[in-house]
């Protein structure tokens, strides 16, 4: 690009950020020295392909949505919660909510995410331990007493019963008072990650894509706000793949995802703002934030050029980011304060929306009180004292940052072809769906996950305190245990609730709901009469399980 090209690009900028509504802080060193709000080629200087870095808030967005960077607005506080009952995990979410938390990201327990039941014979000995059991929309009540859901986003991390589970939400809302139309936050419903990478599903994929696609439409209409597909890419990484792959599969997942949109006849320029991502910030700093500024410049890219996009909403990659759970060692877990601080920063760096740090015990159990708010505080050091949100992408222009970006969307092209490749229409659906049937991804994901692992054993990665630096003087840590007596009372209110409940109300929406999964309609108005009934995740579960049938994975070798 000319100098003449890259001043004028610069002259539309400052016209943006000059418009644009600014945070009142403090915008200088801690020295008091003032910085720009953004910095590039001197006037001037040519630049080849500058196109490709560009401006803050300007196509492709390598650099970001906005013009302002986090001047305008620091990223979102989203610090990921849940165990035991929904007592004990609203009174987390409050402590989370005093203390500066900007967001709630609610974590479900094993059988919640396999929709059952916490009476069901599978459920023993999981309800409450890796997140909240949620069995009705009477434990949405509890859940989010006290706390008014209109005012505050919520993220939801689920997605085999992503749909029955966000219905007891909206009907927790409407117990509130609250206008449906008026809610902001998010929905996982990303079943493809779960049969690439996570496993956790309930049919088979058609059954699953028919849900999403009534979400997407019903959503579109209802609760504009609201985003009902996070596509997340931080399962893949936590399975082992490669930073290029996450990136790679998420992407691939959510163009298959605008491609359901389309076939539902949405206009793009309508859904595509209310999908959203999820990435994994992993230790590697630079490889971390150049896979951010990738993800952005390769959606934007694709959903103008392949699906038509025209809005710029419509192009932008809004993401959540969590720090790297695999990450964290329990050898020496205090190391792990040090790791999520560095893989925080590096997707502050990459431009996340919204962030969730780990916990240093995370690897041992769920947080205790202590561990959650270090992780929070985390994040507010970050944000309040080092400076970074000053700029917009401070290290843009770096020769390693842009080559390492250039080298990751470069693999990640390779893989959209292959996945293309595998499909026999040439759509990306297409080609995911043959790819999970051939289990294409999981072999990838696990020759990756065996490299890695192989090269720590060997030593050549070296991990602190695991297989280098292993002497301490730390003492065992005191973790958060989930008492077997949270799941006997889960059972026993929950048999209260069936007991109290109109049986024949129930029956009576079960039975619609099954009649709208046959003759399809959109499935949502269906569900939301069984959850306002108090039908049981579980039962709506169930009754689709027996008219849809349920997903066994081939066995492979």
């Amino acid at each position: 690009m000319d100098a003449a090209d890259i001043t004028a690009g610069r002259e539309r900028w400052q016209k943006r950020y000059d418009a644009a509504r600014k945070r009142d802080a403090d915008f200088t060193t801690l020295s008091g020295l003032p910085v720009d709000p953004v910095y590039g080629p001197a006037p001037g200087d040519t630049v080849d392909d500058f196109e490709r870095i560009g401006w803050p808030g300007e196509f492709p967005y390598t650099r970001g949505l906005y013009p302002t960077g986090y001047r305008g607005r620091t990223w979102t506080i989203r610090q990921f919660a849940g165990f035991g009952n929904a007592r004990q995990t609203n009174e987390r979410y409050k402590m989370i909510l005093a203390a500066g938390g900007g967001g709630l990201s609610v974590a479900f327990d094993m059988p919640t995410l396999m929709g059952r039941d916490s009476d069901e014979p599978e459920s023993l000995g999981e309800v409450g331990h890796c997140g909240v059991a949620i069995d009705s929309a009477a434990d949405m009540d509890v859940l989010f007493d006290g706390i008014p859901l209109q005012d505050v986003t919520t993220s939801m991390t689920i997605s085999g019963p992503a749909v029955p589970v966000f219905c007891m939400y909206l009907v927790a809302a409407e117990r509130q008072g609250a206008d449906l139309s008026k809610l902001d936050g998010t929905l996982q419903t990303d079943i493809f990650k779960e049969y690439i990478a996570q496993k956790e599903w309930l049919f088979t994929p058609e059954p699953h894509l028919r849900l999403i696609g009534d979400l997407m439409q019903w959503c579109a209409a209802e609760i504009p706000h609201y985003k009902p597909l996070s596509v997340s890419g931080y399962h893949i990484r936590e399975a082992g793949s490669t930073a290029a792959q996450e990136l790679a599969y998420t992407l691939a997942d959510g163009f298959g995802y605008v491609e359901l949109g389309l076939s539902r006849g949405l206009d793009v320029n309508q859904f595509a703002p209310g999908l959203s991502f999820f990435f994994d910030a992993h230790v590697d700093f630079f490889e971390e934030i150049a896979k951010f500024r990738a993800a952005r410049r390769l959606w934007a890219r694709h959903l103008r050029d392949d699906y038509g996009a025209t809005s710029e909403k419509a192009l932008w990659l809004k993401f959540h980011t969590q720090t790297a759970g695999v990450s964290l060692t329990a050898q020496q877990p205090v190391n792990n304060v040090v790791r999520t601080a560095v893989e925080a920063l590096a997707a502050v760096l990459g431009g996340t929306n919204s962030l969730h740090t780990n916990a240093l015990d995370e690897t041992l159990a769920l947080p205790t009180d202590e561990s959650a708010e270090i992780a929070l505080r985390t994040q507010q050091v970050l944000m309040e004292e080092t400076g970074v949100t000053n700029v917009a992408d401070p290290l843009g222009g770096s020769w390693y940052l842009e080559a390492l970006t250039d080298r990751i969307e470069a693999e990640a092209e390779e893989i959209f072809a292959r996945i293309r490749e595998l499909g026999e229409d040439g759509t990306i659906t297409a080609g995911i769906l043959r790819g999970i049937e051939d289990g294409w991804f999981t072999a990838n994901i696990a020759e990756a996950a065996f490299s890695y692992q192989q090269s720590v054993e060997k030593g050549e990665k070296r991990i602190v305190g695991v297989n280098v630096h292993t002497g301490t003087v730390a003492k065992d840590l005191e973790i958060l245990r989930v008492s077997h007596e949270v799941e006997l009372q889960q059972r026993r209110e929950l048999s209260g609730r069936k007991d109290g409940r109109d049986s024949v109300r129930v029956k009576h929406a079960l039975d619609r709901l099954i009649e709208a999964a046959r003759s399809g309609e959109n499935m949502i108005p269906a569900m939301l009469d069984a959850a306002r009934a108090e039908a049981t995740l579980g039962e709506i579960c169930g009754v689709l399980k027996d008219e849809w049938g349920i997903y066994r994975e081939p066995a492979r070798f």
